[in-house]
């Protein structure tokens, strides 16, 4: 009878430590039960903001692709403006400047450059007297002005040698007789900058040209992450690096122009030296062609988003089935991200499941068991929808980012309100997808910073530890953004080291701690109850 009572005991103690064990577990990780990752952002993606130093050599360095101009007449004391946004004539008869006032440069070259309408279309002549139109759908010769700068005033230039005027019947025209200087004659234009925001690949390579953009982006490449990294890393207990790349990495070493070659080799770099330190990798395709939110992380050129059509989403799953057949049996690789951040407001979101199926079923074309990371899109959409859009059986993962930040609501927050958002908020809604019947949660992004202006080290400490213990229940794990970066709380090496951010053991690695001497208690206990 005695025996049999502990064969029973013995049983149930082992199914209980089956169980829990396997619940809180990512397969094929090290150590910790689930991901504990640091993004390498701003190294094969690059972000202007991560390291603005970059960008410093470039020509004209405040006009890139995508900088938001406008244009004053000094004689007139009007704007240039493309009626109706776009698509009609181009006049100069505006007393105030907003949209259709506003033109997005595309860089030819230092001088010369294309001007977008906030519809899409370019400006045009076709030839010397013409009237300027905003009506050609893609840019050729006859889109071409050459700018000449003299502070903040302009000349525009056509191709031909002819300066473009503003007349007295408040039309753009390229006839004015001439040679202009830089008193108040109807050539000359005040430009103002309106925004210089986006920093990216496309702005960096065509801002330099290729020569100079290859030799900056090879040094960048090979000095900004470097296998010391991963030694640190691996001391101080992350177990995964979520490494963006971007889509002209199944084109390397030749990628289309502007984009420079050489990131494929510094991903086998990144797999090396994960293997060497135990470390996995999350491949994340963080810029698809056409770009999928007009941002710069995402390689657009101008800040439109051009990535949810056929001929671009077919480009992308080109690029999953690259990097897939590619990686798929290196030992280091973990999973791989389809897309990162697509936007809510120009990303139909029957258009982005299809394409996650699509993207599911390459994965597993090579991989039964590599994770297939799916991101939520941001801006206004639900957390949930992808939890409901049946992407694939198994080994699924969604990818929320959590910051206090980038939005009105955190403005005006205290430190105490921000650590009290983490704990109630950030926690209710984990808890809330943990328990869904369906994909895995990571925190694919978050920071260690907010919009508090006099927090002090020990209000960052107590935020740090609020998110840390809270996305430490993600039943997928986290990871930090970034590595490396010029903003010091936003630079993971910068917080382990000035004390900023204390990892420490979570308490789902104490449970998992138990639930690992439990198993060894049943053990120990099946063995002496029957002998």
């Amino acid at each position: 009878m005695e025996l049999t009572f502990s064969k029973w005991v013995c049983a149930f103690l082992l199914c209980c430590w089956l169980y829990f064990s396997k619940g809180y577990s990512v397969e094929g990780l090290r150590g910790d039960s689930k991901v504990k990752a640091v993004n390498l952002g701003g190294w094969l993606v690059v972000e202007g903001w991560i390291k603005p130093s970059l960008f410093d050599g470039i020509p004209n360095g405040d006009m890139l692709d995508g900088t938001e101009v406008q244009f004053k007449s000094v004689t007139l004391q009007k704007y240039v403006s493309a009626e109706n946004g776009g698509g009609m004539i181009v006049t100069v008869s505006r007393d105030v400047a907003s949209s259709w006032e506003s033109f997005k440069l595309w860089r030819v070259s230092e001088s010369e450059f294309q001007f977008r309408t906030s519809q899409g279309q370019f400006l045009t002549c076709d030839g010397v007297g013409c009237s300027i139109s905003a009506t050609a759908e893609s840019p050729s010769t006859s889109e071409t002005f050459f700018i000449e700068r003299n502070n903040s005033r302009v000349h525009i230039k056509l191709k031909s040698g002819a300066y473009l005027q503003a007349t007295i019947e408040n039309q753009l025209t390229g006839d004015y007789p001439g040679t202009p200087g830089w008193d108040d004659n109807e050539a000359t234009f005040e430009m103002m900058i309106v925004a210089n925001n986006l920093h990216g690949d496309y702005q960096l390579a065509n801002g330099y040209g290729h020569n100079d953009a290859k030799k900056v982006l090879q040094r960048h490449r090979n000095t900004f992450i470097t296998t010391e990294d991963f030694h640190f890393l691996y001391r101080h207990g992350i177990n995964t690096v979520r490494i963006p790349v971007g889509w002209w990495i199944a084109s390397d070493p030749n990628p289309p122009a502007p984009f420079i070659g050489g990131t494929l080799e510094a991903l086998d770099n990144a797999f090396s030296w994960a293997q060497a330190y135990n470390i996995k990798c999350i491949i994340d395709l963080h810029a698809a062609p056409g770009s999928q939110n007009g941002m710069e992380h995402s390689a657009s050129r101008d800040g439109f988003t051009g990535w949810p059509s056929p001929d671009y989403i077919s480009q992308t799953l080109d690029v999953i089935d690259f990097l897939a057949s590619r990686y798929a049996k290196h030992p280091a690789l973990l999973g791989i991200e389809l897309l990162n951040e697509p936007s809510a407001a120009t990303v139909p979101l029957d258009t982005l499941v299809s394409y996650y199926k699509q993207g599911y079923q390459i994965v597993r074309k090579y991989s039964s068991t590599a994770y297939v990371i799916i991101c939520q899109r941001i801006g206004n959409a639900d957390p949930l929808e992808l939890y409901q859009a049946n992407i694939g059986s198994h080994n699924i993962v969604v990818d929320l980012h959590f910051y206090n930040l980038f939005d009105p609501f955190y403005v005006n927050m205290s430190a105490a309100d921000n650590i009290q958002f983490i704990y109630k908020s950030r926690e209710d809604q984990l808890r809330a997808l943990n328990s869904t019947n369906g994909p895995l949660v990571f925190i694919g992004e978050w920071v260690n910073e907010w919009n508090v202006t006099s927090g002090s080290q020990t209000d960052y400490q107590e935020f740090g530890k609020a998110q840390l213990e809270v996305y430490d229940s993600a039943s997928f794990g986290w990871a930090y953004w970034t590595l490396k970066n010029d903003r010091k709380h936003w630079d993971f090496e910068w917080n382990i080291r000035n004390n900023y951010l204390q990892l420490g053991d979570s308490p789902n690695k104490k449970i998992f701690n138990s639930l690992m001497l439990l198993g060894l208690t049943c053990a120990w206990f099946c063995m002496h109850s029957l002998l």
